[in-house]
């Protein structure tokens, strides 16, 4: 199997993703189509955006949509929890424990857990960091949302991002950018990754799901107000590198930049690696977990 140059991989990568960020910097945040945008969506003659209360929006895409990454992340830690079960229970085969979760049919689950574990943990840390990343930004940078500032009916003086930001203090009350919102659908992205690693031919079906579902996430939040649009790309942004180094350091560059293909003789049918390739990989010391 042919992996892709470790040039190709990070112009695809991490080079496109920054040639995007440019042009939403310049193009939103600089010559403020973000403003042009959100202009076309408020009511000036009744000072309010017409979709803010919006009973289908705040219900479905803003509370109940949430469920999605919350489940998700919910599962990994459980799965990295029980992971860590089976090791010790397999070496009784015999013991009471062992043959009592046999037979309840709960030792096949904590045998999942263990063949995957370095997935649950992935999907753990990826989270972790990219919700890190996204709470640092928004109180380093306190920018107001829309509805907040003088520009709708709101008292707040609008600032850019690169105006207010601060690297060690808190820049104000204000957390509007990045769309945080946006980054809980975005943040499914690791799942993108766990369908890479393992060459899934529908992977980047995955990848468009986890982008529709992030731009579904702060669209409607734009719509109804609360955040201008570049906010929801910038959210994007943050959650793909975020998660991309935590699945270069779990998984490594080699192994996601394998082609997209049915399962040849390096992965078993269902998805496993071989001992062959996994003897090839580097070394790590979460191996042992695949």
């Amino acid at each position: 199997m042919q992996a892709v140059s470790r040039r190709a991989f990070y112009q695809a990568n991490v080079g496109y993703v920054l040639l995007f960020a440019l042009a939403v910097l310049v193009l939103f945040d600089l010559i403020d189509l973000d403003r042009l945008l959100s202009d076309l969506l408020y009511d000036p003659s009744t000072r309010v955006f017409p979709l803010q209360h919006s009973v289908l929006f705040e219900k479905i895409t803003h509370k109940w949509a949430r469920v999605i990454p919350n489940w998700t992340g919910e599962v990994a830690i459980i799965g990295s929890v029980l992971s860590f079960i089976w090791p010790r229970l397999a070496a009784y085969p015999h013991s009471r424990v062992t043959t009592v979760l046999e037979t309840v049919r709960i030792a096949p689950v904590l045998r999942f857990t263990t063949r995957y574990r370095r997935d649950f943990l992935f999907v753990v840390l990826a989270f972790a960091l990219s919700t890190t990343v996204i709470h640092y930004l928004k109180s380093h940078t306190g920018i107001y949302c829309p509805v907040e500032t003088n520009l709708y009916g709101g008292k707040e003086i609008r600032k850019e991002w690169f105006e207010n930001f601060t690297l060690w203090q808190d820049a104000g009350p204000g957390r509007c950018w990045p769309g945080g919102h946006a980054s809980g659908g975005f943040s499914m992205l690791a799942l993108y990754f766990i369908a890479r690693r393992y060459r899934w031919a529908h992977a980047r079906k995955v990848l468009v799901g986890a982008l529709l579902l992030g731009l579904v996430f702060g669209t409607t939040r734009v719509l109804q107000g609360w955040h201008f649009m570049s906010h929801t790309f910038w959210s994007g942004i943050f959650v793909w590198l975020s998660t991309l180094m935590v699945a270069l350091a779990l998984y490594g560059r080699e192994r996601l930049s394998l082609p997209l293909r049915a399962p040849a003789s390096g992965q078993a049918d269902d998805g496993t690696v071989s001992a062959s390739l996994v003897a090839s990989s580097p070394e790590s010391p979460l191996r042992s977990s695949i």
